[in-house]
């Protein structure tokens, strides 16, 4: 079993008073801090010290190094999202996990073994555009399977910015936004400049030749005047959606 703070001190007890054994302990604590697949380093640590455990980036990785790791993660009763993922990725994995997930969209594999309490506050994840939306999705499924409320507002970008104002009560009501947006990139700065809550900027690499792939609107998202916003990678919903989901359940 994946083993947080609490099962560590349930374990150590166990062992003190005399309920469990000193080497069924050993055995429990053997791969805690990780396990070797040659290819692999899985860190069983990392719940213990983050609160979460640990995700698969799955691009660059054979479908076969995916499904591995996958299939010793079940062994640790973990909740697994595997990021980036693709469908022969998800087929295969189907094979050892029925009730896995695929978010096509969202590039996202997700097996959830134990249920997340859900949040009474939410996240509210903003799109400039359609086209945006396969980044956003990553954003909202990454942060749902960490056990929040997202809601999300899509194609409110400022080329016609009254479809945003048509939703300012609900973006205002979260605490904490997610704006993700392409091409130039100014959605997150309208958005700093209306609300009272943290700002996740997530440039994304639509847009035309001049925007290099995302580059304008990382550049304008981190020249933004508007306080309180800060900026992730291009194209990176999954760490947006990480760092919305700790600063929802401070």
């Amino acid at each position: 079993m994946e083993m947080n703070e609490n099962d560590i001190r349930q374990l150590l007890e166990g062992i003190k008073s005399g309920n469990i054994m000193i080497e069924e302990g050993v055995e429990k604590l053997k791969e805690l801090p990780f396990k070797d697949l040659g290819y692999a380093k899985i860190d069983n640590h990392r719940e213990v010290r983050v609160g979460y455990p640990e995700i698969i980036y799955s691009e660059g990785k054979t479908v076969e190094q995916v499904k591995e790791i996958v299939k010793f993660m079940l062994t640790r009763g973990n909740n697994i999202l595997a990021t980036r993922a693709n469908e022969e990725m998800y087929i295969e994995i189907q094979k050892i996990y029925k009730e896995a997930e695929y978010f096509p969209e969202a590039r996202i594999i997700r097996i959830i073994q134990r249920e997340i309490e859900k949040t009474k506050s939410y996240i509210a994840v903003v799109t400039a555009g359609t086209s945006d939306i396969p980044i956003s999705e990553e954003v909202s499924i990454t942060a749902e399977t960490f056990g929040n409320e997202v809601k999300r507002i899509y194609d409110v970008g400022v080329a016609g910015i009254h479809r945003l104002f048509h939703k300012i009560d609900i973006i205002r009501g979260a605490k904490v936004v997610v704006v993700v947006a392409g091409m130039e990139g100014a959605l997150a700065s309208v958005v700093g400049g209306l609300v009272d809550k943290p700002v996740i900027a997530v440039p994304t690499s639509v847009g035309y030749g001049a925007n290099f792939k995302g580059l304008s609107a990382l550049l304008a998202m981190l020249n933004s005047c508007a306080s309180g916003v800060t900026v992730v990678n291009i194209d990176n919903g999954f760490g947006a959606g990480y760092t919305a989901s700790m600063i929802n359940k401070l």
